[in-house]
């Protein structure tokens, strides 16, 4: 069921010393302020989308495995990172006659390249190569809209970006826990803000201004000798 108002979720709220869940790279290259929302005060709200994206999940939140054509498929497979401080899960994970690893992720929307989904992926691939101890080169994205697959490829500029991401998120759970004064990441208007189930918290269209209007309004409230 969709709530209609914004409620407080206990589902980000842990300790800051706990891994970062690997789903929230994702929230925060979509978005560094609706990270921030959920890490430091708790916010989760549902809408369409999120709805949607639960029943596209519902069968790969179901764990277990099945082999096709001699690849095994791993599904809802748990996983970690002790070195950058990650858990979370796999929808499914390809294990080929070789051995090769591949995380596969399901996804909302027609097959379209998109750097957060892509940056979650491969931090599930991070992870995968620290629990079996051997490299993860590549995995790929199911779109549900389209049906499609997507291959990815697990670059260098990939993994920085899932390190760099990681480390601004323990930065937020810092925040969380009181162990750092950071300010939160500010509000950017932009047209994909009404989609975002967090809108009604962030309030983006009240909260930032064009630089023009910005300055505009500096002068207004100016007090003048």
């Amino acid at each position: 069921m969709i709530s209609g108002g914004c409620t407080r979720s206990t589902q980000f709220q842990i300790d800051a010393r706990e891994p970062v869940p690997v789903a929230l790279i994702n929230d925060f290259l979509y978005c560094p302020r609706r990270a921030a929302l959920k890490i430091v005060e708790g916010w989760h709200e549902e809408n369409e989308h999120t709805a949607r994206g639960d029943v596209v999940h519902e069968h790969t939140d179901l764990s277990g495995f099945e082999v096709i054509e001699g690849v095994t498929l791993l599904r809802a497979l748990p996983i970690w990172s002790e070195r950058l401080g990650l858990n979370g899960k796999c929808d499914i994970v390809e294990r080929h006659p070789d051995g090769e690893l591949r995380p596969v992720d399901f996804k909302l929307g027609k097959r379209r390249r998109w750097e957060n989904d892509d940056a979650q992926l491969c931090a599930q691939a991070i992870c995968l190569e620290e629990m079996f101890g051997r490299p993860v080169l590549r995995g790929a994205i199911f779109h549900a809209d389209s049906k499609r697959r997507r291959e990815v490829e697990f670059t260098a500029h990939l993994r920085l970006l899932v390190e760099q991401t990681v480390a601004r998120l323990h930065e937020l759970f810092d925040i969380h826990s009181g162990n750092n004064a950071i300010a939160l990441p500010k509000a950017e208007w932009k047209p994909a803000c009404s989609e975002c189930s967090l809108y009604k918290v962030c309030m983006p269209q009240m909260t930032s201004l064009p630089p023009r209007l910005d300055g505009a309004a500096a002068m207004l409230f100016r007090v003048h000798d």
